[in-house]
């Protein structure tokens, strides 16, 4: 029987000291720990960051609710009231007995008519206004707005001419916030100038202004309107296409405009000088009819009348609270990659780095979030960002030409910090790309472990430790 070969001696050293070859696995495991501790503070500086953001919104809400709020223009509208007729069973009491009878009631309702024609010619020049550290960026607008009335048609409910109370009919024009108007308003009615007064509602127009107009029913197929509008606003101003055709065009010395709501522009010139926008836009894509009588249910509903809205916004580019959070994200990469290279200094170098230091590291990794958030609400981003990489990347940079024992390793470390915050800062302005950018980071991070390991003989790194 032949005997069985004995163990190799490396193989035996490797066994017979269990305790040696376990001291790698438990520095490793003591590191992971103090990732996962890394956690806390992050959390503790995301709750920072939601408490300033709340500040923030509060900070804005109090500058535009003096100022003017978001403005939504709608109108004009003709409405004119009649008379409906309506049939109904009244109960009687004759001689102790109720009886029914069929009367006839005389009820108010109000047609509505939307214009033919509706043209808007508007410049929106911005403004920053500040309340301490915030700053919230609001604008006046000019605007020009003019079309025509078709004649007042009401075969389609049957309502008698002697029914009909011209005397009451008014042009009605909706904005969302009326403290914005920084005069008194009128309207051009074919020849006539009329003041607008505020009261009064259209379906789900909210605040309006309206004016009695006079010569009604008029004889022409059609009259023309006019008037100007002089409004303060903030964050976006918005149009409904209240017109069969309407066309608009805004100008405005703003560089970065946002086009939104349910039709985007057919035209657009945007520039570093501003832009230039026009819609054309028809009443086809909108959810309410041209002419409808409040008896037939609300036809124009808040949510109908949102859903046709459509416009520009001038809201801040730079989000710095939304990159902050972003950045926050990566933070226990942050830590897993920074711990990692001095763990391989420590193994390559034969460098003992106590978990002490490793726990002073990842607080000044941490550190650089809240030195981030700090700096954003005073500075542009990419300026805060800048500070609070220099900053992190120039402590630990000098902390560890004491800790890995020499100054080479120490640009190196400063260096790869460098590179780690470059990188981070790219994949925070290509949000589209964030998740390719931040998993080839991760495929580039493992290869570079892997091949600075590729020759260590970590049983032998358990013996001499």
């Amino acid at each position: 029987m032949m005997n069985s070969p004995s163990p190799s001696p490396a193989f035996s050293e490797r066994s017979s000291d269990p305790t040696a070859r376990s001291r790698v696995l438990f520095k490793m495991a003591a590191i992971g720990c103090l990732i996962l501790l890394g956690l806390v503070p992050l959390t503790l500086i995301r709750g920072v960051l939601s408490e300033r953001r709340a500040r923030h919104r509060e900070a804005i809400a109090n500058i535009t609710s003096t100022w003017g709020n978001p403005q939504v223009i709608a109108g004009p509208v003709l409405m004119v009231p009649y008379q409906r007729h309506v049939k109904a069973w009244k109960e009687q009491i004759v001689d102790g007995r109720s009886e029914r009878h069929e009367v006839t009631e005389t009820v108010v309702a109000r047609a509505h008519f939307l214009p033919i024609d509706l043209s808007v010619t508007g410049d929106l020049r911005p403004d920053r206004l500040h309340r301490g550290i915030y700053e919230a960026v609001v604008y006046r607008s000019a605007l020009e707005i003019k079309g025509r009335f078709a004649k007042p048609s009401f075969a389609d409910w049957k309502v008698a001419r002697e029914d009909i109370l011209w005397d009451e009919a008014a042009v009605v024009i909706g904005i969302t916030d009326l403290r914005g108007a920084n005069e008194a308003l009128r309207v051009k009615w074919g020849e006539e100038t009329l003041t607008l007064a505020p009261g009064g509602k259209v379906g789900s127009l909210g605040p309006t202004i309206r004016a009695r107009v006079p010569g009604m029913p008029f004889d022409a197929e059609s009259i023309a309107f006019e008037f100007s509008l002089n409004l303060n606003g903030s964050g976006s101003l918005r149009f409904a296409p209240f017109g069969m055709s309407n066309r608009v065009r805004l100008t405005s010395p703003f560089p970065d405009p946002s086009f939104d709501g349910a039709f985007l522009p057919s035209e657009r010139k945007v520039s570093a000088s501003g832009f230039q926008a026009d819609w054309l836009v028809s009443y086809y894509g909108r959810g309410y009819p041209q002419q409808w009588s409040d008896h037939e249910g609300d036809l124009l509903s808040g949510e109908v009348l949102s859903g046709s809205l459509f416009g520009v916004s001038v809201l801040p580019v730079v989000d710095s609270y939304r990159y902050v959070e972003r950045s926050i994200k990566y933070g226990i990469l942050f830590l897993a990659l920074v711990f990692t290279a001095f763990f391989l200094f420590e193994v390559r170098a034969l460098v003992p780095v106590h978990p002490f230091q490793y726990t002073l590291v990842g607080a000044a990794l941490c550190l650089f979030y809240l030195a981030l958030l700090s700096l954003s609400e005073i500075v542009p981003f990419t300026w805060a960002y800048a500070a609070g990489a220099g900053a992190a990347t120039a402590l630990i940079g000098a902390y560890s030409a004491f800790v890995l024992r020499g100054a080479r390793r120490a640009w190196l470390t400063a260096l790869g910090l460098s590179v780690i915050y470059g990188y981070l800062f790219i994949i925070l302005r290509q949000q589209e790309y964030s998740l390719l950018f931040g998993t080839v980071a991760l495929f580039l991070a493992l290869g570079a472990v892997m091949y600075a390991t590729r020759k260590i003989d970590w049983y032998a790194r358990d013996r001499e430790g």
